[in-house]
């Protein structure tokens, strides 16, 4: 008898203590679960060995990565309800990890043992990054941590960003397309910045050119973009190059800590804080306010996460950690703002956009989906998944306030006060 689905339900309620919200289908054709529920499809039973040894996110997301599970359905509304068990449930609850090492449930894990057939753990995805040593945030560590996420092929970043190629929230004031939003986003830094003909701007992290085109094209200033991926850097040149923009416009391969040719008018940091770390971001902030002139902005543009309670049980997410982006972690809003203000920088407006964020990941998702055979010959399978997963599930983080987005504009004010600013807050908006 086809049984499987049924079995693998029973064991999930009893691991969570909550009825099962999604739909199961088995590799034998069976299904349990509540009808009209988005379906999680287990084709294999490898998958159960990847929980077996992995208990938790990272067993799910090995599983996924090499297409031992699927979603038949919707998938926005899978990720909603299953994050709706890990958010909203009991905080005393035990995590299911935790749960596989009770002893009342002993019986369930052995039964999902003799589902999931002979015990050697499947060896992980190729996508995965190996395991790293040493200390975080060394030059070298973050330099094959960048090159694990930004390296894996222009032309697919092509198609999941579209034309803009921006690869940070963007700024929706209407219902333009997504070329639209990014671009007003871009807009809106070099207001903040108050950006003028001949200013020099360090672009930090400067992705494939998109902000010094902008800023350079349309304010007249001149830019040093400074990324650690090679083939972003590529990229960024010859676009730059089609712009007639190389005597505005210099790129390079450098680490942050290495720039020494301040001081700049001003300073973009668009989606990059995420990967300084919390070891190294008050020697980023310290940096960064060296290479200002006095009375120069900076806008920092990062994810933010909500608190913790207890802050010393911060984990990174195993998954973003493996697959998608090796030692990044997030700050709470107000830790940044802290750090940022015990650096010397006057924090002038935080602006929050985190509602943009998820729209922004949803419309990336569109152009991921719209051409997935052509995403997965130009990276692989698992890496096309990757993309798929992450972008998803983040936009169902932003929706529920699991996470955020905020530009943050500080000013290096000098000893007199005079800080430069309007008056009025959000003069750029004008």
């Amino acid at each position: 008898m086809a049984d499987a689905a049924l079995r693998l339900t029973t064991l999930a309620e009893e691991l969570l203590g909550v009825p099962f919200p999604v739909r199961i289908r088995a590799w034998d054709g069976s299904e349990s679960g509540p009808p009209g529920s988005p379906v999680l499809v287990v084709r294999h039973r490898r998958a159960l060995r990847r929980l077996l040894w992995r208990p938790g996110e990272l067993g799910l997301a090995r599983a996924w990565v090499a297409g031992d599970i699927d979603v038949d359905g919707d998938l926005y509304a899978l990720l909603d309800l299953l994050a709706g068990l890990v958010w909203d449930r009991d905080p005393d609850a035990p995590a299911a990890g935790h749960a596989l090492r009770d002893p009342r449930l002993w019986s369930a894990a052995r039964g999902l043992l003799r589902l999931g057939g002979a015990l050697p753990p499947p060896a992980p995805p190729v996508e995965e990054v190996r395991r790293r040593t040493g200390p975080l945030h060394t030059r070298w560590r973050d330099r094959a941590a960048i090159s694990h996420h930004y390296d894996v092929g222009n032309d697919f970043y092509a198609l999941v960003l579209g034309p803009s190629m921006v690869y940070s929230c963007a700024y929706w004031d209407g219902a333009g397309t997504l070329e639209d939003a990014q671009r007003d986003k871009l807009d809106l830094i070099c207001r903040k910045l108050a950006l003028k003909e001949g200013d020099r701007l360090l672009d930090v992290g400067c992705g494939w050119g998109s902000m010094a085109i902008h800023a350079a094209r349309e304010y007249g200033v001149h830019v040093t973009g400074v990324t650690l991926s090679r083939e972003q850097a590529t990229y960024a040149r010859k676009r730059i190059a089609e712009e007639g923009l190389t005597d505005r416009i210099e790129i390079r391969v450098q680490d942050y800590r290495d720039v020494k040719d301040g001081p700049y008018d001003a300073i973009s940091s668009i989606g990059m804080a995420e990967h300084v770390g919390e070891v190294r971001f008050r020697e980023y902030a310290d940096q960064l306010l060296s290479l200002l002139k006095s009375g120069g902005r900076l806008l920092n543009h990062q994810i933010a996460r909500r608190p913790e309670q207890d802050e010393s049980a911060y984990e990174i997410d195993e998954f973003i950690d493996r697959y998608v982006f090796p030692d990044g972690e997030l700050a709470p809003l107000g830790r940044t703002v802290t750090t940022l203000e015990a650096a010397g920088f006057e924090v002038r407006d935080v602006e929050a956009i985190r509602e943009h964020y998820a729209r922004t990941l949803r419309a990336w998702v569109a152009n991921l989906e719209s051409d997935w055979s052509r995403a997965v010959r130009l990276t692989s399978p698992g890496r096309a998944r990757v993309w798929r997963l992450y972008m998803a599930a983040c936009a169902i983080a932003f929706e529920r306030n699991r996470i955020g987005v905020n530009q943050i504009l500080a000013v290096k004010t000098p000893q007199d006060g005079a800080s430069g600013m309007p008056l009025r807050a959000r003069d750029w908006h004008g």
